[in-house]
């Protein structure tokens, strides 16, 4: 088995003659920040789960006790900074032509970096959207006034988040999509992959013939069809492919 070194030495070769690099990011990347995944142990607030709060059920039948769990969400993050990896993303961006992030994170720390060419297809915990007129906005406010209401129109304010049940921006997933099916170099870093439309992801950019890698602290469903695994954690693997 090729070591850790001989692997990231093969990975730096390939992203030396490229061009075309998409990259796959979820919660892994997050963590090294001390971002809390928001599920399972780390999300239980209030001996609430993330599955009974983040729908569109809950907010329509206690949008106060949403915006709470919301409000404290973004507390918790709003104390966080984006690490290593994060940094050496937003750099990949300005050396390859042509590049294209998909984060599965809210948490906007790719964008604190300076990542701009990116799809959030989970949405932004800093964004709001109005439940009357659908404008998006940016809001940091923390805490955030409950309940926060739209300065155009007065309309009740929901986090900009893709809920359980609803579907990704169409927009999104075409550009999602445009990238994996053009990239030569497709990193995936720190997420299982097990979750759609994410599981499908490296299937499709294997089909197209890319050369896929895959960072993460442990094996995931995908570590069978990616052709180089690095284990171990994201902000200290990443930095070393530049």
């Amino acid at each position: 088995m090729a070591s850790c070194a001989s692997k990231i030495c093969e990975v730096k070769a390939r992203l030396a003659t490229t061009g075309s690099v998409t990259v796959l990011t979820g919660a892994g990347i997050s963590a090294d920040s001390g971002v809390p995944t928001f599920r399972g142990a780390d999300g239980l607030w209030r001996n609430f789960k993330a599955e009974d709060l983040a729908t569109p059920e809950a907010f329509a039948r206690d949008p106060r006790l949403v915006w709470e769990w919301y409000n404290w969400r973004r507390e918790l993050i709003a104390t966080k900074h984006p690490n290593p990896a994060h940094y050496t993303l937003a750099e990949m961006e300005r050396r390859f032509p042509r590049f294209w992030l998909i984060t599965q994170n809210v948490d906007g720390l790719h964008r604190a970096a300076g990542s701009r060419k990116l799809s959030e297809i989970h949405g932004d915990i800093w964004k709001v959207r109005c439940t009357r007129c659908g404008a998006v906005t940016e809001n940091r406010d923390v805490p955030i006034p409950i309940l926060p209401s739209c300065a155009g129109c007065g309309g009740l304010l929901r986090p900009h988040i893709v809920w359980f049940g609803e579907t990704l921006a169409a927009e999104d997933l075409a550009r999602s999509f445009a990238a994996l099916q053009q990239c030569e170099v497709l990193l995936i870093i720190g997420t299982s992959g097990i979750v759609y439309p994410a599981a499908s992801f490296a299937p499709v950019a294997k089909q197209a013939g890319a050369f896929i890698v895959e960072i993460n602290l442990d094996a995931t469903p995908n570590s069978s069809l990616v052709d180089v695994s690095l284990r171990g954690r994201a902000s200290e693997v990443v930095p070393e492919l530049l």
